[in-house]
């Protein structure tokens, strides 16, 4: 999430809050709604507590959502270097071939599946260089130990690619279910109207409004945490972003360079097929 908007929300709704429990403790009896303060201390401590048990518990199973698809990313970018290195031993011209099928594969996760991810429109769709990069593996037919050997190993990396990516898109739909952010919502109400009952007119109007504020403004802080986990594709602070891919593009282009390698790339700058 953008950290400016971030920040506006949680001044936004930690202000309403101060006020809301300014204007009620204008009507609110000398010492608070609660005649004994203690027992009403010790039923929020409670809610509290359950409300910071459960949202800590989904915080760690979003983080690991998150983790998953950053190293598959990695992973998957990795892969993609074994994959050029591997493809120099296949025989002429398939090894071109794939070399520049494997290159416009990155270059389209970089420029299209990102944006889809972050829009949420990926789905279930296939990388479409995927499946030239099969077809052309089709025609393959190894002549000798050394490109048999290199074919073997090319099926073993496609399948440690596909898994990686498939890391990398699980959690551009985010992992936390429409349910769970309900109950987290109503729990953060009852908190929020709970606390409201501790207005007093009797203390200072700095200190009920420094109460409320923490409160308020801690657990706001922890959904936008949940929030930018659970969407973890997103472009402000903390978003993932194809930076591995993108170093690995150009450590290609370089070690193609350094041994005089020249291949055809059937893609654009984006990744397009330059026959569409």
């Amino acid at each position: 999430m953008n950290i400016v908007w971030a920040a506006l929300i949680i001044a936004l709704v930690t202000g309403l809050a101060v006020t809301a429990l300014l204007l009620l403790r204008r009507r609110a009896p000398e010492g608070g709604y609660f005649a004994d303060g203690d027992r009403a201390a010790g039923f929020f401590g409670v809610l509290a507590t359950g409300f910071s048990v459960l949202l800590g518990f989904i915080i760690f199973l979003a983080f690991e959502s998150y983790d998953q698809s950053r190293s598959g990313a990695e992973q998957e970018a990795l892969t993609l270097v074994q994959q050029v290195e591997n493809a120099q031993f296949f025989p002429r011209p398939a090894g071109g071939q794939l070399t520049g099928e494997l290159v416009c594969y990155g270059r389209s996760v970089v420029n299209d599946e990102w944006d889809r991810m972050r829009a949420g429109t990926l789905g279930d769709a296939i990388n479409p260089w995927s499946v030239k990069l099969f077809r052309t593996l089709q025609a393959v037919r190894p002549q000798s130990a050394v490109q048999q050997s290199a074919y073997d190993k090319w099926l073993d990396q496609t399948s440690a690619r596909e898994e990686a990516r498939r890391d990398r898109v699980h959690g551009a739909a985010g992992v936390i279910p429409s349910t769970l952010w309900i109950v987290l919502f109503f729990v953060a109400l009852v908190i929020f109207a709970f606390t409201l009952f501790f207005a007093d007119p009797g203390e200072r109007a700095l200190v009920q409004g420094m109460s409320i504020g923490a409160v308020v403004s801690v657990m706001t802080v922890l959904m936008l945490l949940l929030y930018g986990l659970d969407t973890p594709f997103h472009p402000g602070v903390g978003g993932l972003k194809p930076i591995a891919m993108e170093r690995s593009l150009r450590m290609v282009d370089q070690a193609l360079d350094a041994v005089g390698q020249q291949a055809s790339l059937p893609c654009d700058g984006l990744g397009k097929p330059l026959s569409a």
